[in-house]
């Protein structure tokens, strides 16, 4: 049975899709086919390189978050996202999706267009900091004559691409829909922040109605998508929620092996 993995973006957030990988590989659930937006296209992107859940964590524990947040010009957004590309070249020795153990499809959002791509071959760094620029924080990524921005704008749990190509398809939101209180709307960055969370949830309505499994670890919520330090919590919820889903997550992919039979 061909397994696929959808994993949505959250910043900080997305540290628990490694939590999740973990509980499902000592299950015996080994996704074959991936997709991810924003961080989840950087834990796709270690993970179809053959990287174990534990050098993921590694690779989050050895990056200096300080580094990440380079100063940029001002007019393009906050920051520059140079040190993740430092990174997956230290991490994933070739740049491009055709050296990777397994198929990745990344979600990028073009500025120029206004579409969403899907990219699943060529060269792949820049294609991972594109579907991780943040608007408004990070650099837009220059790909060609396109300028790419994080694919959750439009698509932040890409199931589209690997459907067909999967007899089963695992969808892992970090970017629970939950109410908040009213202190966290009163600043101008709290009000930017819940519209784009309330964005993403509207994108992702359906996607998460097409996938056959949907992982959901809710406590995400008390951590917002800069807490980057907190790798340690943020992986022990996706752990621990998928463990005890796990009953469940075996019992919906038996029912559609069974169907496919």
């Amino acid at each position: 049975m061909k397994i696929g993995i959808t994993l949505s973006g959250g910043g900080a957030r997305g540290i628990a899709h490694i939590g999740v990988l973990d509980a499902l590989l000592e299950n015996g659930i080994e996704p074959a086919i991936i997709s991810g937006t924003s961080a989840g296209s950087i834990v796709g992107a270690l993970y179809a390189a053959g990287k174990t859940p534990s050098e993921m964590l590694d690779f989050v524990k050895d990056s200096s978050m300080l580094k990440i947040f380079r100063v940029a010009l001002p007019s393009k957004g906050l920051a520059s996202l140079k040190y993740l590309h430092e990174r997956l070249e230290e991490a994933i020795p070739e740049d491009s999706f055709e050296s990777l153990e397994k198929p990745l499809f990344i979600a990028i959002t073009n500025l120029l267009s206004g579409k969403l791509e899907v990219r699943s071959n060529g060269e792949l760094y820049k294609v991972v900091m594109a579907s991780s620029a943040i608007p408004l924080v990070f650099q837009p990524i220059e790909i060609g004559k396109g300028l790419y921005v994080d694919g959750g704008t439009l698509a932040n749990l890409p199931v589209s691409p690997i459907k067909r190509l999967c007899d089963a398809v695992i969808g892992v939101n970090v970017m629970p829909h939950e109410p908040v209180g009213e202190k966290e709307v009163n600043s101008m960055v709290g009000i930017a922040t819940r519209c784009f969370e309330m964005a993403i949830w509207a994108n992702s309505r359906l996607d998460q109605r097409r996938c056959d499994v949907i992982i959901e670890p809710s406590k995400v919520r008390d951590y917002n998508m800069f807490h980057f330090n907190k790798e340690k919590e943020l992986y022990e919820i996706g752990y621990v929620a998928t463990m005890l889903q796990m009953p469940d997550i075996k019992a919906a992919l038996a029912k559609k092996m069974s169907a496919a039979a």
